[in-house]
């Protein structure tokens, strides 16, 4: 139905317009399943080891799970993997669309965005996984204990970010279009299935989803600083509290690693010429060390307070989108059971 209104330029514009389409879960299901043979979909599949994005197949329909935080991989791996051949670009065979994307993911893209897109420093490689790819966000409609996008200005569900957002209710699929990428995807599929608008009852309902979302992080962490809060404690703070907390840190890296924001890489020669890009942590030993062997990062206090410095002071002051989402990976991950929200909350008190 999609396919008799002109040009294609003004079916993109049509759809955009029209924003909201709805269809019923076992339709989606189908459409799903046609487009893995186009495209590369990465979905958030749930099964009893856990929630994380995997390639779509066939089999794997049944266990892709809506408006469910949160896949325990962050969205930047797509784009900045662990480690990558740097030498030469290639192109890549099929688009990429990945689907179910908690919000603070989103959010967490727009710093990296503005780093690696940066006119004047932009990174060819970043530059075309995102090209390639087109993000699907959910709403949230529930919550991980560790969980406070709210604490820091971030919603539950995405403001217009992204291509679209995904949203499962009453046995339909709610899709809605934010961009040029997909209104082209919603091009393709319109046809593969019977969509309509989305009826008043189900805004409604969605309306009270979202609200009741808001709730549970409002009194999950009540005494939680917000984002710039936060920045001034950690500036007018004194090392004690560092060395505290920084007692039972392993210097594992986990942290940076599973965090939607941290993205510090080495450059590594190869024979024949070849670079490797690899993500770095700050909280490895001998991360700041440099020729000569000095070291300013060398005691493990002075590293553990660097990262949140670098998180809340300085990138503030050098970018827009925050450097911390609330998704509390990094507490959910520590090996030292580390609890960042414990430090800040016991930063407050001293003030």
């Amino acid at each position: 139905m999609l396919l008799n209104y002109g040009s294609r330029k003004l079916i993109v514009l049509f759809i955009t317009m029209m924003n909201r389409f709805a269809v019923e879960k076992k339709n989606w299901d189908k459409i799903l399943e046609q487009l893995t043979g186009r495209y590369l979909i990465y979905a958030s599949l749930k099964d009893e080891f856990g929630q994380d994005y995997e390639l779509l197949t066939a089999e794997g329909l049944p266990w892709v799970v809506y408006n469910e935080p949160k896949p325990f991989t962050p969205l930047k791996n797509f784009f900045l993997p662990v480690r990558e051949n740097v030498t030469h670009l290639t192109e890549p065979e099929k688009q990429r669309i990945i689907i179910g994307i908690p919000n603070c993911d989103l959010e967490g893209l727009g710093i990296l965005d503005e780093i690696y897109l940066d006119p004047d420093f932009r990174d060819p490689f970043y530059r075309q996984k995102r090209e390639n790819t087109i993000l699907i966000t959910a709403d949230c409609f529930s919550t991980q204990e560790h969980c406070h996008c709210t604490s820091y200005g971030i919603q539950p569900f995405s403001d217009g970010k992204g291509d679209g957002s995904l949203i499962l209710l009453d046995g339909m699929v709610i899709l809605t279009i934010f961009s040029e990428k997909g209104a082209s995807l919603m091009e393709e599929i319109g046809p593969l299935a019977d969509w309509a608008q989305p009826s008043s009852d189900i805004d409604a309902l969605l309306d009270e989803k979202r609200e009741e979302t808001r709730q549970l992080l409002r009194t999950a962490h009540p005494q939680l600083p917000d984002y710039r809060l936060t920045g001034e404690l950690i500036t007018g703070s004194t090392e004690d509290i560092w060395k505290k907390y920084a007692k039972e840190c392993v210097s594992c890296g986990a942290c940076a690693a599973i965090c939607p924001t941290c993205s510090c890489f080495l450059l590594i020669d190869k024979p024949d010429f070849e670079k490797v890009k690899q993500l770095d942590a700050c909280q490895y030993p001998g991360f700041g060390r440099v020729a000569g062997g000095e070291d300013a990062l060398r005691e493990k206090h002075i590293r553990f307070r660097n990262r949140y410095l670098c998180k809340y002071v300085w990138k503030p002051e050098k970018f827009t989108p925050i450097a911390c989402t609330g998704c509390g990976r990094c507490i959910e991950t520590c090996i030292g059971q580390i609890n960042k929200n414990e430090l800040f909350m016991e930063l407050a008190k001293q003030t």
